[in-house]
């Protein structure tokens, strides 16, 4: 088992404090903006940087995953609880506290059961277009703070976008003035020193802004208070009913955090060449969220912007979270003062101008160039969760999932393999539709498991193959190369069964060849495999059922050709073609 804090060794433990110095300098303004997101108290973001990043820092395999409330897990606690309880609410507050407590059990029962690769279903275009759009309704919020603009933060996107519209004659000047010198600041600052937190700089300036002019007393919307001191225990104390209402939203959570975090862990990992372990990294997930559960906190998942910013900075350890739980608690107990006159303007600049690669502009743009069914897969999810809510988006994002599996898997590659005369090529051009593979015989390789979506699929493949080469009149022997054939269910089985009654009816003769022998015992026991003749390769299959070409034939094909026109069937044929060469692929279907 790896020991917490592996790669950390004298040399590099400078370089690794640093680097906490600057994730602190990141996080706080982050996580008080992505509190606030969610409807809960700055605590609350700040809680998470503490107890829940301590015990992730200690267990998880990855030397450099963030783990930390993010922008969309803060949309998605807003919009799933605000139908339950009211933003700003004790209640709120506590639902906020269950819904992490039972993402944690998730991530125990993921991680026990070795379930992680549910979260595969959600693949690249679903994450973009459900992450997306809880960036745009994000970032409606946002834009109202900068302006100065009251709306319901909790609300719907079209009730947010009318509540902006209708809010315009009331900006207020000086909120838009400071969210646009941030705005500028974080740009450009990034620009010119990327590695710089320019985020604490927009706070500190900020907040020194409206303490020296009084700002806040002209209508600009400032933190207010925080309490001051540590995270305490506790436990929410809510109806069984209640508990039941947030498992939807708590299993979208863990579904994306999975996704998103497992991936970002395995690429750094890949990356920087150390080892990682799924399953580890989502029993650390599953103890963090519990840990925010019980510490005044909401969900925990993998922070992409800090994970990549500690990589730039060097960090190759967890020390640097170790730091920030320090830094973060003795904020809490000694600095909560310096808190209260933060500008919102300035938040909402900084998590705004943080969201914007969340958007996926660049990713719906490369998918529309790439793949348009995909870039609409994406596009649905992005619509639904925007307009329709977060759960609803993570629903068809599912049935998205399972609708583009499904499409790839009814359409597998099911091919007829061609002779070839020269034994040093492979895989040349194609052999002409209703050619087959050596005389009165076809030898059929199928590309995928046989299941329910795919059987009656390869079926007519194969006696389109037979009719195609002109039936039973020049086909006795179907040979089915088994080598992709890894798996098969009751429903392909009995596709296979018609299949096999079918061949048997037209006179052609069953064989089978490379038969995978860990999948053979599964073949036989549903019936796929029963009397036939299996063959360890598919030139072997071949020379023991066609007759062996002399050296006549073989002249005439070389001076002449290989292939003839059948004179009844009008069915071009390799029936001269050699037994000893290459075999080459052609679909058995148009």
């Amino acid at each position: 088992m790896q020991k917490p804090l592996a790669g950390l060794t004298r040399k590099n433990v400078g370089r690794e404090l640093l680097a906490g110095v600057t994730l602190l300098a990141i996080a706080i303004p982050l996580n008080i903006g992505y509190a606030q997101i969610a409807g809960l108290p700055a605590t609350a973001g700040l809680y998470a940087l503490i107890v829940p990043t301590v015990i992730y820092a200690l267990v998880v395999s990855s030397r450099q995953l963030v783990a930390s409330p993010d922008a969309a897990a803060a949309a998605l606690v807003a919009s799933s609880i605000g139908g339950l309880a009211a933003a700003g609410s004790a209640n709120y507050a506590t639902l906020a506290l269950a819904q992490a407590i039972i993402c944690g059990v998730m991530f125990l029962l993921l991680a026990v059961f070795k379930l992680g690769f549910l979260a595969n279903f959600l693949s690249k275009p679903i994450l973009v277009g459900f992450v997306g759009g809880l960036a745009l309704d994000i970032m409606v919020s946002q834009v109202a703070k900068m302006l100065g603009i009251k709306i319901d933060s909790g609300g719907e996107f079209v009730d947010k976008i009318g509540g902006l519209i209708s809010g315009l004659p009331t900006t207020n000047l000086w909120s838009l003035l400071i969210a646009a010198c941030s705005v500028a600041i974080l740009i450009l600052g990034r620009r010119l020193l990327a590695v710089a937190p320019w985020a604490l700089v927009v706070l500190i300036l900020s907040t020194v802004l409206i303490v020296v002019t009084g700002l806040d007393k002209q209508g600009v919307d400032v933190l207010g208070e925080v309490p001051a001191g540590p995270p305490t225990l506790t436990w929410p104390v809510i109806e069984w009913s209640m508990w039941a209402a947030l498992i939807p939203s708590a299993m979208a959570l863990t579904m994306v955090t999975t996704a998103e975090g497992l991936l970002v862990s395995r690429s750094y990992g890949e990356k920087r060449h150390y080892p990682t372990s799924p399953n580890r990294d989502l029993f650390a997930f599953g103890l963090s969220n519990i840990a925010a559960g019980t510490q005044g906190s909401f969900a925990v998942g993998s922070s992409t912007s800090r994970t990549a910013a500690m990589d730039q900075s060097g960090s190759r350890t967890q020390l640097p979270s170790l730091v920030l739980a320090v830094g973060t608690l003795v904020l809490l107990i000694f600095g909560t003062a310096l808190l209260a006159d933060i500008p919102s303007p300035a938040i909402g600049a900084i998590v705004g101008v943080a969201i914007i690669p969340l958007l996926g502009i660049k990713e719906f743009t490369a998918l529309w160039k790439l793949d348009r069914f995909e870039f609409w897969i994406g596009a649905v999810c992005f619509l639904v969760t925007l307009f329709v809510g977060s759960i609803p988006g993570i629903l068809v994002a599912f049935v998205l999932a399972l609708i583009n599996l499904a499409k790839r898997a009814a359409a597998p590659a099911i091919d007829v393999l061609a002779l070839n005369d020269n034994p040093a090529d492979s895989l040349l051009e194609e052999a002409p539709h209703g050619s087959v593979t050596a005389p009165g015989v076809i030898v059929v390789r199928m590309a995928a498991p046989l299941f329910f979506a795919n059987g009656d699929v390869f079926s007519q493949a194969v006696k389109s193959a037979v009719t195609s080469a002109g039936g039973a009149a020049h086909v006795h022997h179907v040979v089915i190369d088994m080598e992709a054939v890894t798996d098969v269910d009751v429903t392909a089985s009995e596709s296979f069964a018609a299949l096999r009654e079918w061949l048997g009816s037209e006179g052609v003769e069953l064989s089978f060849s490379r038969v995978r022998s860990g999948a053979r015992e599964r073949l036989t026991r549903f019936g796929v495999l029963q009397h036939e003749t299996v063959y360890v390769t598919n030139r072997a299959a071949v020379a023991a059922l066609t007759p062996p070409v002399g050296w006549r034939e073989k002249m005439r094909m070389r001076l002449f050709g290989d292939t003839h026109q059948d004179s009844e069937s009008g069915i071009a044929s390799t029936d001269a073609a050699p037994l000893t060469g290459p075999i080459n692929i052609t679909k058995s279907s148009n």
